[in-house]
């Protein structure tokens, strides 16, 4: 009995102190846990299951002592907590509020918006009583970071850990909904995820489909097109720093010492780079002069276990090593910090390193995330999560800059070559506290004006561009109205069953765009000419060039690691000109991350969400639906290249569209264009049928707001 006693004291201490550690939150919070812990009364947490957890994939249940290390569940505040951080989240954006840029901490951002901290400490003692380890609560409340086996998970939630094979990859998932007790449902939301399908990184590389401007032949997917760069300026014009500056008018800021001197943007990833590329990059393209600076962290939790192991390097090295080199392309005096950790069985190394630092002492001004997952396939706890964790981020004042996809409206469908799931958007991009950016891509080879602007030899820092080069949608599928007319076709139906069609653009490469199914309108998203009525969260905000090398043009970037597919970043040389060079919305975000971090020097402040001052821009440039700037709209039209109005701060991108190929489903909006008889006519519960979706003037769901004037931008923040 003695014996029996001091097991009991021993177990009790431990528990306590677990506790005391543990149990952070809101003091003042009204508790909402309510009635006593019932095993038999359970709820189910709904929209928790991966859709790819199906039968037809299921290899039955893992062993019951496989671990799951540093598993994110997710807590949720009252009703009237929610209300009263959405107003104040309003108020940090108004400049008539005595609120206005009070940015919060993460303690007090806690102390005020998170769940009382009696109710976190009977969760936590919950989770500990099934023998699961509580490795910290984050200083917001909203997030608990567990580890255990699959048979505690099971235990605990009554869900099953099970393998499954889809497209020869192993995965592992619930097979179920999690469910707990109904005591706890006021305050447990659900996981992160219960499984290892990762979020995937929005990087197109170059060299997929060419036009030989020798022979006029459409060159094959995987073929090496004649590819020069620009040091012969034949064939390819790939767009590096200096073409960039000059296209965005961005080189009277950096003449003018606008450089993002002092500023420190944090680009998100899962891997680490080679520290020598981001050298060979700056010094390749006259970016050397400059002392901006990269700095690799894996930034540990502010208290607990550290979740955060180093990933070394990985197949998204690509990913990694061009967000770095872009965002210091854009600001080159900037400290880029490239923060990654490593993924675990079910939680993203992403938003690992994206807590950890944005509930730490000093949360970074400026984030740049280049992956993407749809929504569905996140679930209701993954939306949840990501709207918590960007919507943390602005009550801080970090601005969040998400790339939008590349997959046009078809975002359950990455890297298809045609769309099954309909109309969908990126999870991580469709908060209503992120920066979604969209891509664009140049018209001049469509239009047969390359010699106007681009020029056949390099000057400093290998310039080749001109000015500004005329823009339009990037996509590269066959159902695009610009592809399938330069081909000489009437509509994408009859492209793509040709064989040119079918064997070379039967793909769903586009910018994408498209209404969310979980966020509705916030209120900044008005006011703009073009604007949808549909009620909901619309993509992109904003875009930048991000086409992968179809009309001639890409982006340059060096990435040499072998390991992981790299080549030498020599650039004088095809093969290795192409192989470091891409497209995506995967260069647009960390672009414009750069752009934040010159307006952040200019003003001297932190801005939280951008978009407020986006909107309240185009609106003050375009006009709205009711009273459209018709002047403004025709001189800022980005038809216009180099005769675009030099006091624009917005080029309105008006020609394309970013159509893809759908089958299978009848949630997809599609013309001629966007459907293929070959692979299945589509119906929609609309009788008329619209591309999905085009590019229109003002706002659209292809490019957004359009692309900036970056000079003209900054000096009318």
């Amino acid at each position: 009995m003695r014996r029996m006693v001091r097991v009991f004291l021993a177990l009790v201490f431990v528990l306590a102190s677990s506790l005391l550690t543990f149990a952070q939150g809101s003091s003042s919070a009204t508790p909402r846990i309510l009635s006593p812990i019932d095993e038999t009364k359970l709820v189910q947490l709904s929209g928790n299951t991966h859709p790819l957890a199906r039968a037809e994939f299921d290899g039955g249940p893992v062993q019951e002592g496989l671990f799951l290390n540093h598993m994110f569940l997710m807590l949720q505040r009252s009703p009237e907590q929610e209300a009263a951080l959405e107003e104040l989240i309003d108020e940090l954006h108004n400049p008539q509020s005595t609120n206005y840029h009070q940015w919060l901490t993460p303690q007090e951002f806690g102390e005020r918006f998170g769940p009382s901290t009696a109710d976190i400490g009977i969760v936590t003692e919950w989770l500990l009583s099934h023998g699961l380890q509580v490795n910290a609560v984050y200083p917001s409340g909203m997030l608990i970071d567990i580890s255990g086996t699959a048979g505690q998970v099971q235990q605990a939630f009554h869900t099953e850990i099970h393998q499954y094979t889809v497209q020869g990859v192993e995965h592992i998932a619930n097979s179920g909904d999690p469910q707990i007790p109904a005591a706890l449902a006021p305050v447990i939301k659900g996981f992160a995820s219960l499984h290892d399908f990762m979020p995937h990184p929005l990087v197109h590389n170059a060299g997929a489909v060419q036009k030989d401007t020798k022979t006029g032949q459409w060159i094959p997917a995987g073929a090496q097109p004649n590819f020069s760069f620009s040091y012969s300026g034949s064939e390819q014009y790939d767009v590096g720093p200096q073409d960039f500056a000059t296209i965005y008018n961005l080189t009277p800021l950096l003449k003018a010492g606008v450089t993002g001197a002092g500023q420190t943007i944090v680009v998100i990833e899962d891997t680490n780079m080679k520290a020598a590329d981001w050298t060979s990059f700056r010094s390749a393209f006259g970016l050397s002069s400059y002392s901006g600076t990269l700095t690799q962290v894996n930034p540990a939790p502010p208290s607990g276990s550290n979740n955060c192991s180093n990933p070394g390097t990985n197949s998204d090295e690509i990913e990694a090593a061009l967000d770095a080199e872009w965002a210091g392309a854009v600001a080159p005096n900037a400290t880029i910090e490239l923060a990654s950790c490593a993924d675990t069985r079910t939680t993203f190394g992403g938003l690992i390193a994206a807590q950890n630092l944005l509930n730490s002492k000093t949360p970074p001004p400026i984030m740049s995330v280049s992956y993407g997952e749809c929504e569905s396939q996140l679930g209701s706890s993954g939306n949840a999560l990501y709207s918590a964790t960007w919507q943390q981020a602005v009550a801080e004042g970090t601005s969040v800059y998400v790339a939008a996809g590349d997959e046009g409206a078809a975002s359950c469908d990455p890297d298809a070559s045609y769309a099954t799931h309909g109309i969908a958007v990126s999870g991580f991009a469709s908060t209503p506290y992120n920066v979604a950016v969209g891509g664009t891509d140049f018209q001049d080879y469509a239009d047969n004006t390359i010699s106007s602007y681009w020029t056949t030899t390099n000057g400093s820092g290998d310039l080749s561009v001109k000015s500004y080069v005329p823009e339009m949608t990037w996509d590269t599928s066959c159902a695009t109205s610009v592809l399938f007319a330069y081909e000489g076709y009437t509509s994408g139906t009859g492209f793509c069953n040709s064989t040119t069609g079918k064997k070379n653009f039967l793909n769903d490469g586009a910018g994408s765009g498209g209404p969310s199914s979980v966020y509705t309108k916030p209120t900044w998203q008005a006011g703009v000419v073009g604007i949808s009525s549909d009620g909901k969260r619309d993509l992109p905000d904003v875009s930048s060039f991000a086409a992968d090398g179809l009309w001639t043009h890409a982006l340059i970037f060096c990435m040499s690691d072998t390991s992981q597919g790299g080549v030498p970043c020599t650039y004088t040389n095809s093969t290795d000109a192409l192989y470091n060079s891409a497209g995506g919305t995967s260069f647009a975000a960390p672009a414009f991350a750069g752009i934040q971090a010159l307006v952040n020097q200019k003003t001297k402040a932190r801005w939280g969400n951008p978009n407020t001052i986006f909107y309240s821009l185009a609106a003050a440039e375009f006009g709205s639906a009711a009273k459209p700037n018709s002047a403004n709209l025709t001189s800022c039209n980005a038809t216009n290249g180099n005769a675009v109005g030099s006091t624009c701060i917005f080029r309105d991108v008006t020609k394309g569209d970013i159509d893809v190929v759908c089958s299978g489903t009848t949630n997809c909006y599609g013309s001629t264009a966007g459907r293929n008889a070959l692979y299945g006519v589509l119906s929609t519960s609309s009788s008329s049928l619209s591309v999905a979706y085009p590019a229109t003037t003002g706002w659209d769901f292809a490019t957004g707001l359009g692309t900036v004037n970056i000079n003209n931008l900054v000096n009318n923040w």
